[in-house]
């Protein structure tokens, strides 16, 4: 089994990609990229991933219906929001569909890598709480 962290990078502007890309590459996470949000749901659906990153403006489907339909389906997947165009009214809807995080481009490398590590472990603990809450329930 691969404990890697399987992170997805769903924008349409191929250098944010491969920016994102090359920034997250190392030996403890598997990366992959989508150039919009219909080939990201068919990336999620073929292997969820644990950690989205996730563009809001791009032609097609807009990256809230792509958060809404990956809350919907894959709960437990941790989406970070990375925008160019903020607001307030998408920051407030992104956080009420359940996005870990919301930044605004550009962001730089770093940026890029510890949005991705805080989604992991805010992952990471709702797993742990998930099975320490069904242990109790077993033993009660």
């Amino acid at each position: 089994m691969d404990d890697r962290a399987r992170i997805l990078v769903i924008d349409d502007e191929e250098i944010v990609r491969l920016s994102y890309l090359r920034s997250l590459k190392g030996p403890h996470c598997k990366v992959s990229s989508a150039l919009n949000g219909e080939e990201g749901l068919g990336a999620m659906e073929r292997d969820p991933f644990d950690v989205v990153l996730l563009d809001l403006r791009m032609p097609g489907m807009d990256g809230i219906t792509v958060l809404r339909k990956i809350k919907e389906k894959w709960p437990e997947c941790e989406v970070v929001v990375i925008t160019g165009y903020p607001s307030i009214e998408s920051a407030k809807e992104a956080v009420r569909l359940g996005a870990h995080n919301y930044l605004v481009k550009p962001v730089g490398p770093d940026d890029v890598v510890n949005a991705a590590n805080g989604a992991m472990t805010q992952k990471k603990w709702g797993l742990h709480r998930e099975r320490a809450g069904a242990e109790v329930r077993a033993i009660a």
